[in-house]
């Protein structure tokens, strides 16, 4: 974050040198008004090119295992032309080399999931997958197992077959 600040301001002083040399190529031509004008529309041009790339750039530098099953796009009234084209701010990936699968119940996975939000930090969850009757259920303290390696009262959710993490999840393409 404190990053792209620095390149927004930098940015911004750039477009206002450009600026400030074409006015003196033009033998101080333009009003005084297009510097300020052009610095902070230099500014909003950099801020906006950050917004678009943030997906690009997280995915492109995610480790090896880790998939994007779902993303979310971002439409706000503040930004208008967002509605134009939208961005995407936020996204689930899962973490397939975390797969752990007990042989007594091999329709079951347990999965670790990642949210990955736009100025917000990465979390992790554990999460146990049941590919027969679509459903899951977050593991989000410790989660109990009997004997036999089962989880003991999952708090299972339903979710519909198409669910991307479950498909995932699941290898089901």
């Amino acid at each position: 974050m404190f990053l792209e600040l620095i390149a927004t301001v930098f940015a911004g002083l750039a477009a206002a040198g450009v600026v400030l040399l074409v006015n003196r190529l033009l033998g101080n031509r333009l009003p005084n008004w297009i510097v300020p004008v052009c610095a902070g529309l230099g500014m909003i041009a950099t801020t906006i090119s950050n917004e678009y790339s943030w997906y690009s750039r997280t995915a492109a530098n995610l480790p090896d295992g880790l998939s994007i099953a779902q993303t979310v796009e971002n439409k706000s009234y503040y930004q208008p032309w967002t509605f134009l084209i939208p961005y995407i701010d936020r996204f689930v990936a899962v973490d397939i080399n975390s797969t752990l699968i007990n042989p007594d119940i091999p329709h079951q996975r347990m999965i670790d999931i990642y949210f990955f939000g736009r100025w917000y930090p990465a979390n992790k969850m554990r999460v146990l997958l049941d590919c027969q009757r679509s459903r899951r259920a977050q593991l989000i303290t410790d989660a109990n197992f009997d004997k036999n390696g089962h989880v003991v009262d999952p708090p299972w959710v339903g979710v519909t077959p198409t669910d991307p993490v479950l498909k995932m999840g699941c290898g089901v393409s």
